[in-house]
């Protein structure tokens, strides 16, 4: 597992960072830090719970927290901004010195961090990137790179040839939009002769499954499937399974399936031939290193773009707004190569999905 956090310039925190500078308190984004002798009460609010990934999160939540000597005050916006803005207020008002939030509706999400703005509690955003407003980091991997590796996993095992679906997530959110984009730009340039069908599924996994058994109704032929969160993963095997479809690879009936995540369920199915490839989205990384930001924002210590000594690159994707983008590697049973991606196997211990623990 990666350790440490931003190598942002060249000064070492006492945290374990290393960042760009150190800086004031209430400066770059710092607000004074708990009394002399407390713990820092931050607050987070996890986006959802009834996914796999989201759950792995809130599961290392805790574990960094105390590794962070932070107090946590949590609560849970179920996918719903409103929800998120009372949680929120409720959370100011339990005396949080930082936050973290994982808003899945990046545009609306902006008063909601206007406000702490204006009261100097420092933001980390977690998989998301907000619209408009600012944030002390944003702890991400490059979602557009999620796109490219499935456009090319899925155009080198169809041979440029053939019908895919991409189960898209909202497209409200950047991270829908930044895997869709890449996707069928990487689809246009490189592989020309694959016709894609977007659904766009608001992360609903019950509307993914319908919208795929519609698609294959229509179009008996398709041959792949990209879905943009373990969300649909369940339901993407039942159609598969119902329409005799789930298959080995081998077999020419077999319908080529990536997902993104990184779930201990993707992995398992992975190795038993029943999808084939995911991107490993890092949920102990997001926690780990949202809590170590949040710390050092509530320490006034501020950082500059540049690559980390955990295998990201901090970059600055608008004036006063930096995104640390952490490793999402591409993975798959052989561990091959595809359209110059490299992989990794399913069992390679380096993934967080093996090492979840039961």
């Amino acid at each position: 597992m990666r350790r440490g956090l931003a190598l942002g310039a060249a000064v070492a925190l006492a945290a374990g960072l290393t960042g760009a500078c150190g800086g004031d308190a209430g400066g770059a984004g710092g607000t004074a830090a708990a009394p002399a002798g407390g713990r820092p009460v931050v607050g987070v609010d996890y986006p959802r719970s009834d996914t796999d990934f989201w759950n792995s999160f809130i599961r290392y939540v805790p574990q960094f927290g105390t590794e962070n000597g932070l107090e946590l005050k949590t609560t849970n916006s179920q996918n719903d901004i409103s929800t998120l803005t009372a949680n929120v207020q409720s959370l100011i008002g339990q005396g949080v010195k930082g936050l973290v939030l994982a808003p899945q509706d990046t545009a609306a999400v902006a008063p909601t961090l206007q406000q702490l703005t204006a009261k100097k509690i420092p933001v980390v955003m977690v998989d998301t990137r907000p619209e408009q407003g600012d944030a002390y980091m944003v702890v991400r991997a490059d979602n557009r790179a999620y796109g490219q590796k499935a456009c090319k996993f899925l155009g080198e095992k169809l041979s440029g040839k053939g019908k895919v679906i991409m189960l898209q997530g909202d497209l409200a959110s950047i991270n829908g939009r930044d895997r869709t984009e890449a996707f069928n730009e990487c689809m246009k340039a490189d592989y020309p002769g694959i016709t894609v069908f977007g659904e766009a599924t608001n992360w609903d996994g019950a509307v993914a499954s319908q919208k795929l058994q519609t698609q294959l109704t229509a179009n008996p032929d398709i041959k792949g499937v990209y879905m943009q969160s373990s969300f649909a993963l369940a339901g993407t095997l039942q159609v598969l399974k119902q329409r005799g479809l789930l298959v080995p690879p081998s077999d020419s009936k077999h319908v080529f399936v990536i997902s993104n995540d990184g779930i201990p369920q993707e992995l398992k199915e992975i190795a038993a031939g029943t999808i084939d490839a995911t991107v490993s989205q890092p949920a102990d990384q997001y926690a780990r290193y949202a809590l170590q930001y949040t710390k050092a924002a509530i320490e006034g210590k501020t950082f500059k773009p540049g690559p980390t000594d955990h295998d990201s690159t901090i970059v600055q994707v608008r004036p006063g707004l930096l995104e640390d983008q952490l490793s999402a590697p591409l993975v798959t049973a052989d561990g091959g190569t595809y359209g110059g991606v490299p992989s990794v196997k399913s069992d390679d211990s380096s993934l967080w999905g093996n090492n979840l623990g039961g």
